[in-house]
């Protein structure tokens, strides 16, 4: 079984920057991807950004260019680095891991990011 543990979040301003973490224990698959979904009061779970073990990166239209995304496979780690934030990058932050084909496909217990003044 695999456990996701994040950290950051908070309040920070509009303009801001914020970073979040997420380190994934356990039995970790060698191929998987691992990422960040968000949701806010009275809408979906969307995804804001995921990246592969191979580095690939895929980003919601809505943080591309403001948010990147890292990992270090040797440490089981996913980050995002958020940048220029908005009010509407108000949600709950979810770290993600999946297998590729396969039903794994687990979240962190979230963790609340707000901007606002």
């Amino acid at each position: 079984q695999v456990q996701l543990v994040e950290s950051g979040g908070g309040l920070v301003q509009p303009g801001g920057s914020m970073r979040l973490s997420c380190v994934a224990s356990g039995s970790i698959h060698n191929i998987n991807t691992m990422g960040w979904y968000r949701q806010a009061p009275g809408k979906q779970r969307e995804l804001v950004a995921i990246i592969t073990t191979g580095g690939s990166r895929n980003f919601a239209d809505s943080v591309r260019g403001r948010f990147t995304i890292s990992r270090d496979n040797t440490k089981n780690t996913v980050s995002l680095q958020m940048n220029s934030l908005k009010p509407e990058d108000t949600a709950v932050y979810y770290c993600n891991y999946r297998i590729p084909s396969t039903v794994v496909n687990l979240w962190g217990q979230g963790t609340q990011v707000t901007v606002s003044s």
